[in-house]
């Protein structure tokens, strides 16, 4: 009931050979916990200084830590490692209490297990992040901690299983869609022996064989039977399929990044890929979000608003804000994705209807959309890495423990001219991703014609990452740090 990290490939796996200090950890059957809890003190310590602390955006925890600090290595470690992130979740730890002094009876309703309703509250905290200015309010920014907080917890508290994670988070499914393209992968080391496993305890976990309401160890919360699992999608790296194995069979191991979106094979939990309207639509979204976040901090937004609110007669950034958001999410990417369909089926001479072709190649967007963010949050993280330290002081300080010393103002980050080099080879990886992924499931869908079919799709990524590159040498809102204050 192991992590078992092989010393050798087995069956085609590449194993993370990882240092022994790293594997006893993650062996270690609280390892989750463990990882919790700091992060659980980091977010308490946030929601009490957004309260009470100062509430001028850098010079507080609640905005620079989650707006700077956390965005910045969330897509960091994604790149590098995967979802670590939902591994340490700490909304998952008032949780995990609340179920040792009750049970949830009910199932997450059957109209509901879909990814729309995560898709939509993302949409809504990209939408509530422009409007309200979280990222320079502490006040607001403390709320949200809470109510994210509160909402998984009654959630959980109600419905069985990880509802909140697979159904609600709509951190997580951020977090679902960028692992895709991760080079780790949790999956099964060996498949024949899951051939002769009766007992499928990485699914339903393992029970006290004296009193079979006693779980010993938790199952896959999120319905991912192993044996038949692909990728990365809905795992959250919990690991209790690790420690629910009686035969050791399942490993953390490498792979090639982005694999898992050009096959298209049923996945446990999931289904497949290109019948997942809701998936696709969550990575469409997931691409075009990350150029709208990045609109949002340049000045030409201001000048389209501008015009946006003569045009619509108002004064109020609402309904400005509302437009805007339906234009780029919305009209934008189904012209777009719609006119690529029409040409590949144009040019793969078939008559098959455009939403299914648009679903197939949707999945494709995601390395490109990951090297937006990932360009976007590391320019503001590395050029205020240091920024953490002196807010991190006073606030110490005003609490009569100055153990750090007084607050050096000085510490901040990289010059942002040194960044953009950084920036362009993360959208660049993000392009090449996208055109790999998009030939290849040319290849697959369109054997004789694979060249005609990826063509539009390549035109529209080109131009998408033009769109990318004009936004990194528009003059950007340094958010959350002293520079933008």
């Amino acid at each position: 009931m192991h992590l078992r990290l092989p010393a050798a490939p087995v069956r085609g796996l590449s194993p993370l050979a990882a240092p022994g200090v790293v594997e006893r950890f993650l062996r270690w059957r609280h390892a989750r916990t463990a990882m919790q809890v700091p992060l659980f003190a980091v977010a308490v310590a946030m929601v009490v200084h957004g309260f009470l602390g100062p509430q001028l955006a850098p010079r507080n925890l609640a905005t620079l830590l989650t707006w700077v600090h956390y965005r910045g290595a969330l897509v960091l470690v994604l790149l590098a490692a995967g979802n670590l992130f939902c591994m340490a979740c700490p909304f998952m730890l008032p949780r995990t209490l609340a179920r040792r002094f009750f049970k949830p009876t009910l199932r997450w309703p059957r109209r509901l297990r879909s990814k729309w309703l995560a898709l939509g509250l993302f949409v809504l905290i990209l939408y509530a992040y422009e409007l309200f200015d979280l990222w320079s309010s502490p006040w607001w920014t403390a709320w949200l901690i809470v109510a994210y907080f509160a909402t998984a917890l009654v959630v959980d508290s109600v419905f069985k299983d990880a509802s909140f994670c697979k159904w609600v988070c709509p951190l997580g499914q951020f977090n679902f869609v960028a692992s895709t393209v991760s080079p780790l992968e949790v999956r099964v080391r060996d498949a024949d022996a899951c051939l002769t496993c009766t007992t499928h305890d990485c699914i339903k976990g393992t029970r006290d064989p004296v009193d079979p309401a006693v779980v010993l160890q938790q199952g896959c919360e999120l319905g991912l039977f192993l044996p038949k699992k692909t990728g990365n999608m809905d795992c959250t790296f919990c690991l209790d399929c690790v420690h629910a194995c009686p035969h050791d069979n399942v490993v953390l191991a490498t792979r090639v990044p982005a694999s898992e979106l050009w096959v298209d094979p049923r996945r446990s939990g999931v289904g497949l890929f290109s019948r997942r309207k809701d998936l696709a639509a969550l990575a469409i979204v997931f691409a075009f979000g990350a150029l709208v976040n990045a609109f949002g901090m340049v000045s030409p937004v201001y000048a389209v608003e501008e015009w946006l609110a003569h045009r619509l007669g108002t004064t109020h950034e609402a309904p400005v804000l509302g437009t805007l958001f339906l234009l780029l999410l919305v009209v934008e990417p189904v012209l777009l994705l719609g006119l690529a369909a029409w040409l590949t089926r144009r040019g793969a001479g078939t008559r098959e209807p455009l939403v299914p072709v648009t679903n197939r190649f949707a999945y494709a967007f995601i390395p490109l959309g990951f090297g937006i963010w990932l360009a976007h949050y590391t320019f503001h993280f590395v050029t205020g890495l240091w920024t953490f330290v002196p807010v991190t002081q006073e606030a110490l300080a005003a609490i009569g423990v100055p153990w750090l010393g007084s607050p050096n103002w000085r510490l901040t980050g990289l010059s942002p001219g040194l960044v953009h080099p950084l920036e362009l080879g993360f959208l660049s990886l993000g392009l090449l991703g996208s055109l790999l992924v998009a030939h290849r499931i040319a290849e697959r869908d369109y054997p004789l014609r694979a060249a005609r079919a990826f063509a539009p799709w390549a035109g529209l990524f080109l131009l998408l990452a033009a769109a990318a590159i004009w936004l990194l040498y528009q003059p950007m809102e340094m958010r959350g740090t002293m520079l933008g204050s």
